[in-house]
């Protein structure tokens, strides 16, 4: 794959998984930067470009649904991959309705998603 200088922020209040994904996400040649909060990141977003963002749903103080929707304002070109380990019927809908260009069930299949993640990210 090829070398991405683009940033991308992973949030999810889970640090095993900010850490799995950090590992998947740089083997692809990508730059990561995790968030174990949501309003961190959202403060960061309002001050740095984001390439692409990939949101837990379940996390305290803010789903990654409502932290979607305030990135629109935010940052409304960034796109977004959502991601779940809980099984909610329309979940998946919600989020796309909303602009996800992504949404993935944990655990899911590496391949299909680094693949959707590289294809979401701005061309260089």
């Amino acid at each position: 794959m090829p070398d991405r200088s683009e940033t991308v922020c992973v949030v999810d209040d889970d640090t095993s998984v900010l850490k799995a994904m950090g590992r998947l996400l740089s083997s692809a040649g990508l730059r990561v930067m995790s968030f174990n909060h949501p309003q961190l990141f959202l403060e960061h977003a309002k001050d740095h470009k984001v390439a692409l963002v990939v949101i837990d749903v379940w996390m305290p103080d803010l789903s990654g649904l409502e932290v979607q929707r305030l990135l629109q304002t935010i940052a409304p070109s960034t796109p977004v991959i959502i991601m779940t380990a809980r099984d909610d019927p329309g979940m998946d809908r919600i989020a796309l309705a909303q602009g996800a260009v992504g949404f993935f069930a944990k655990p899911f299949n590496d391949s299909a998603f680094l693949e959707v993640v590289l294809q979401a990210l701005p061309l260089e």
